[in-house]
């Protein structure tokens, strides 16, 4: 996802998981329209995403811990910002 085609949310999103993860590929999915109604859902957009994500920083760690490195460089922003996230993330060569 170009930077340029997001929103700020996503763009602070992107910039802190390359600044922390130094990812080989990234792409964030913005779902937020097709939660309109639910729970969580803002009308200002931006609150629910999708992941995919692949970086060395990942090798030799489990799902768990992938999430954690994840929500860690995310920081604030999941408490206050972002209500729901689906992550893929992988290692290289997985």
């Amino acid at each position: 996802m170009n930077a340029q085609e997001t929103g700020p949310v996503a763009t602070e999103m992107l910039r802190r998981l390359n600044l922390a993860l130094t990812p080989a590929k990234i792409e964030l999915t913005d779902d937020s329209e097709q939660h309109r109604g639910h729970g969580g859902h803002n009308p200002a957009g931006e609150s629910h995403f999708t992941l995919r994500i692949e970086s060395p920083a990942f090798a030799g760690k489990g799902r768990v811990e992938r999430q954690r490195m994840i929500y860690a460089a995310l920081g604030d922003l999941m408490d206050s910002r972002v209500h729901a996230l689906s992550i893929r993330a992988i290692a290289p060569g997985e």
